[in-house]
This record gives structure tokens, sequence and C-alpha cells, in this order.
């Protein structure tokens, strides 16, 4: 097949501007945690359940948190990579059903998961970053309405953030 230089001008002109053409498109990290995002929920909802001392993970968006923090190009990709493999373990060790699990079920699956060497590093790192996103200033899309803050009686440092990440 030969293309003709116009058509492969016009071609390429098309393809260098289709970033700009606002073209939604999927990029492997938002693929990937689509995949793993109701367990990564069930897993904080489990951690942090409604009528708990702290504000459940659903009052505070934990995985939209998550989420959005992962997704910040500064994310360590390391971190990236574990929390979603881990993920994928999780929901390979209990065939998929993780997420239908009852409480009980569920506190078994994940006190196993905690008995190997991945599976306590990982947990523990989910409930670092979430966390993170309880005890965040609210601008980051969890803490909603201080409700982390005032759970501890304590409040975030002054200033506070003016944007939600610093470009760099």
């Amino acid at each position: 097949m030969k293309i003709k230089r116009r058509a492969f001008l016009v071609l390429g002109s098309l393809l260098g501007l289709s970033p700009y053409l606002n073209a939604q498109v999927i990029n492997g990290f938002q693929k990937e945690f689509k995949e793993v995002e109701k367990t990564l929920y069930a897993v904080q909802d489990h951690m942090f359940p409604e009528g708990c001392p702290l504000p459940s993970a659903q009052a505070m968006y934990m995985t939209q948190f998550l989420y959005d923090t992962m997704q910040h190009h500064s994310f360590d990709k390391d971190i990236k990579a574990f929390v979603i493999e881990g993920a994928k373990e999780l929901q390979k060790r209990e065939k998929g059903k993780f997420n239908t699990m009852s409480s009980k079920e569920k506190e078994k699956a994940l006190r196993a998961y905690e008995e190997t060497r991945y599976g306590s590093s990982w947990l523990s790192r989910i409930m670092t970053l979430s966390m993170e996103g309880m005890f965040s200033d609210p601008i980051y899309g969890s803490n909603t309405k201080e409700a982390g803050w005032k759970a501890l009686g304590s409040y975030g440092s002054f200033p506070r953030p003016k944007t939600k990440y610093l470009e760099s």
C-alpha cells in the first residue's frame, strides 16, 4: 500500500492534534483502577465502617481520594502498582467474591491475607493511604466537613492549602 505525500501530511497532522481534540482516552492506570475499585472500596469500607468513632470510608470518599492521589503525576509508580496488584491478588485469593462477602467473611479473608508478607504490607499501605485521606486537608477531597479532624479533636496546619496539588 502506497500513501501519497498529501495523505501522509494530513494524517500526520491529525495524529499530532489528536491529544487536543478533547477525545477522552482511558490511560492504563484508570483502566487498572476501575478493575479493582470495588475491591478497594470494600476493603476501605471494612476498615472504616459506619458507626465507629472515626468517620466511615464512605463518608470520607476514601476510594475517590485514593484514585485522585494515585493518578497525580508525582505519585510513586511503585506504590501505585503495589496498590493495584495487591487488590488483584485479594480478588484472586477470594475467587472474585470478596466484595459480596459478609462482614465476618471479609474479616476472615483479610486476616488470612494479613498472614502473608505481601498481604500484610498491602493492607498496611491501604490503611496508611486511607488515613492520609481522612486526616488531610478537605481540599484534597476527603476529610469531609473536617470530620476526621473533629473525631480526634485536632486540626490541620496553617496556612491551609489554596490549591489541590502543586503543579510541577
